[in-house]
């Protein structure tokens, strides 16, 4: 009979669930002035957008994209951020079914503390799902299992977006 560890562990994971943050003003605008007490993922960088592989992603893949400019309103985005963003959106679509094969997303932002928003910066989350993604350990522990290192997933995703950002010029 095959037996299961009760825990699975996720490094500095337990940090972020209890609340422990780097003692910065906002961590997004931490990552975008490459602040060396936060940790950066950084893949792509336009003039209004950042574009980050997740520290704590629920996939392979799991990518934010936030503006430069510091803003906790979607309402606040100019006309030309907002077509920034649909393109950018579309390039980590494609980068995202192309590098990973992944035809479904979840796409999601979250504005405000009652919507569930753990930084107070606009950023959408872009998570890839796969058909097969639930197994046996998550169904039983209600853990998630990585199944790629982010230093692997930010590698990729670095040398490829540019590639496309490139070809759609």
């Amino acid at each position: 009979m095959c037996s299961f560890t009760k825990n699975l562990i996720v490094k500095d994971k337990l940090r972020y669930a209890k609340g422990e943050k780097p003692d910065v003003g906002c961590i997004l605008c931490s990552i975008r002035d490459n602040d060396p007490r936060v940790q950066s993922l950084e893949i792509y960088r336009s003039q209004s957008f950042l574009i980050t592989l997740n520290l704590f992603p629920y996939n392979p893949g799991h990518v934010m994209i936030f503006p430069i400019r510091h803003i906790v309103d979607v309402r606040d985005f100019t006309d030309s951020e907002w077509l920034e963003l649909k393109k950018l959106q579309n390039t980590v679509l494609t980068l995202l079914n192309k590098e990973y094969g992944a035809e479904s997303f979840n796409i999601g932002v979250n504005q405000g503390e009652f919507s569930g928003a753990s930084i107070e910066h606009i950023h959408y989350h872009l998570v890839p799902r796969y058909k097969n993604e639930i197994g046996i350990v998550e169904i039983l522990s209600g853990t998630k299992i990585l199944v790629e290192s982010p230093d692997k997933t930010v590698e990729k995703l670095r040398k490829s977006i540019k590639k496309l950002i490139k070809n759609e010029k």
